[in-house]
């Protein structure tokens, strides 16, 4: 007789796999009808007090001005309108305070493993004092401490009687583009194209030959003089609007607001003292026998720093990296505690207030957030995986 060369399947219920299936869907069909009872819970109780639901709000009459706005905007502009505006304001802060925090947390935390000992004090201290006082207290004694304490707009302090500091802000002279200007900018298009294509040719060269060439050099003469000289070609095209005082404030000019210096230098400064730890601990991961080895090659110490130490260190410095500039685009949210017009303050608290809108409000705050972390950390992330060490 022929025995079966298989084993009888036993009952579906003893399958692992069809139980560990079982469960999970289970489990989804409860988390999907938990959400329906809250939605249907919530538009029941919205409906109950007279509350419409929706987003046709967007479309309706703000009535409110704001200090900052860089698109047009007036008290008739919609509540859409001031939803970009306050989104706009967010990104600059942002994105400001990323590049300030960047520089100074990278130039710190090499300071703090400086040999001279007065700059690694300094350095040390200057970590231990910013990090440990919270954030909203800082912004708190930059608005109120330092920039509401400034002279009067007609005691200003001036630098060549063009650019002038005051409490209500630091006025500059404003640039005003004439016809003929656009060649400036698509000649900064072509040269950043052009150092893109320098730099990978760099690497493609020096793999081959072992010449290297100076790629910041020629990168630097690109990136300055072709706009430069698009510019002196078509003749200057640029006016300048230069802020003179009439009455008891300056006309003309760009008067940055004092809510924007105080939140972007608390942030920087914040956020830097983070950075500097990071740099720091990401050097000290790199093997000494690097360093030992680039200078038994006579090479000298700043080359050491940028082709040796620096790259390495980028592989550990990166992922902590990204997750302080997540936190410092989420830590701008603090604006509202000094009034500066950002997403938080003109649309979840202003439109909000004036609308009743809550959810929906709240909800597109929520996901303008994530949406912009998302893209960050993704930006970030494929910066990190170009870096990682390739196995053979």
């Amino acid at each position: 007789m022929l025995r079966s060369s298989s084993r009888e399947r036993g009952p579906l219920w003893r399958d692992p796999a069809f139980r560990a299936l079982l469960v999970q869907g289970i489990l989804l069909l409860a988390l999907v009808a938990f959400i329906v009872m809250i939605v249907a819970n919530t538009l029941a109780n919205l409906e109950a007090r007279g509350i419409t639901t929706g987003f046709g709000f967007l479309n309706e009459r703000a009535g409110f001005s704001i200090p900052q706005t860089l698109i047009a905007y007036s008290g008739d502009s919609t509540y859409g309108r001031t939803f970009l505006v306050g989104l706009l304001n967010t990104l600059l802060v942002s994105a400001m305070g990323i590049v300030a925090a960047t520089l100074i947390g990278f130039l710190v935390g090499i300071a703090r493993l400086s040999p001279n000992w007065l700059l690694a004090r300094l350095a040390t201290a200057y970590v231990e004092i910013f990090r440990n006082i919270p954030l909203l207290v800082q912004i708190l004694f930059w608005y109120f401490a330092v920039l509401q304490a400034l002279p009067s707009p007609r005691e200003s302090l001036s630098l060549m009687e063009v650019v002038f500091l005051n409490v209500r802000g630091l006025v500059l002279p404003d640039p005003q583009a004439q016809p003929g200007f656009a060649a400036t900018p698509l000649a900064l298009l072509v040269a950043i194209a052009a150092t893109w294509w320098l730099v990978r040719f760099a690497r493609r060269r020096q793999a081959a030959t072992g010449q290297a060439l100076p790629v910041f050099k020629l990168g630097a003469l690109l990136l300055i003089g072709l706009p430069a000289a698009a510019f002196l070609v078509t003749g200057m095209p640029l006016d300048w609007s230069i802020p003179a005082l009439k009455g008891f404030n300056f006309q003309g000019g760009i008067t940055v607001i004092p809510e924007l210096m105080a939140l972007w230098l608390a942030l920087s400064i914040y956020t830097a003292s983070f950075i500097a730890e990071i740099v720091r601990s990401g050097i000290q991961s790199v093997p000494q026998g690097q360093v030992e080895a680039a200078k038994a090659l006579s090479l000298p110490a700043g080359i050491i720093l940028r082709k040796v130490v620096i790259p390495q260190a980028m592989r550990v410095i990166v992922p902590q990296l990204t997750s302080q500039h997540l936190n410092l685009i989420k830590n701008s949210s603090l604006a509202t505690a000094i009034g500066y017009p950002d997403l938080v303050a003109v649309f979840s608290g202003t439109a909000l207030n004036q609308t009743g809108q809550a959810i929906e409000i709240v909800a597109m705050t929520m996901a303008v957030y994530l949406l912009i972390n998302l893209v960050v950390s993704a930006l970030m992330n494929l910066y990190n995986a170009r870096t990682l060490l390739k196995e053979r």
